[in-house]
């Protein structure tokens, strides 16, 4: 059966109107403890590992996911690794080499606060590289991600969180007038706005060719809704791996 492809115009960026926020919040809450406990039981039974990708464009609450969903687990099972653009080294490399050192071991979870999918996306929009580069990278990133489900029994959970333009612009506007926000401006970040549609579409080229493991477009304009859909998706994939707590030891 032939894949749906996915149009992000065709997908809303907020919450349904019949959806009740303080009700939400209280189910992201109970999740939330959920998780925890199943973080225990992935890190006890250490068979399993789940790498958490989370790509968005500049001010689409990637930080603050981290922070509101992550935080509430063990520190010693869950890893985060943000991604910068790559250093003088690892341009020497090829560019999946400084990924691999950062995947999961069993028993963990390792969350990437953007990842390799920048390398087919900002490297496109910027022209750094042409497309058969592009398409060289794309069947790379499919081999890799099958490396490590079928190697290290590793699931992969991709997140785009699917900001307006609209609600983007508002939120840059933010960092330039509220004080405790002010530390995440970056005179770039407008610059790159100015370049969304170009964006979008890499974004959706990504989503399609790349959805061995598929993507879950997350409505991200109100940080609540957000919370709750990831925080649920989390929960119900550990939930799957249908893991028991080890014995005592013979």
């Amino acid at each position: 059966m032939a894949k749906i492809k996915i149009s992000l115009k065709q997908i809303d960026t907020r919450a349904p109107k019949t959806l009740d926020k303080e009700k939400t919040k209280n189910k992201t809450k109970a999740l939330l403890e959920e998780l925890d406990g199943l973080q225990n039981l992935l890190f006890a039974e250490c068979k399993h590992s789940l790498l958490v990708i989370i790509q968005g464009m500049d001010a689409s609450g990637k930080d603050g996911l981290i922070k509101d969903v992550f935080t509430f687990m063990n520190p010693m099972g869950v890893q985060v690794k943000s991604w910068k653009a790559p250093t003088a080294e690892e341009l020497a490399h090829d560019f999946l080499w400084r990924i691999h050192h950062h995947t999961p071991a069993k028993g963990m979870i390792q969350i990437h606060n953007r990842s390799h999918y920048e390398d087919i996306l900002v490297t496109r929009v910027h022209g750094l590289i042409d497309e058969t580069v592009a398409q060289k990278r794309i069947k790379a990133i499919n081999n890799f991600e099958n490396i490590l489900a079928e190697n290290n029994n590793t699931t992969i959970l991709k997140f785009y969180l699917h900001l307006s333009h609209e609600e983007q612009l508002s939120r840059l506007k933010e960092r330039m007038e509220i004080e405790e926000k002010m530390w995440k401006y970056n005179e770039n970040d407008l610059k790159e706005s100015e370049l969304w549609d170009t964006y979008m579409k890499y974004y959706e080229e990504a989503f399609n060719s790349c959805n061995l493991t598929p993507w879950n477009i997350i409505p991200s304009d109100q940080n609540w809704y957000k919370n709750y859909l990831i925080a649920e998706k989390i929960v119900t994939t550990l939930k799957s791996f249908k893991m028991k707590y080890p014995g005592l030891k013979k």
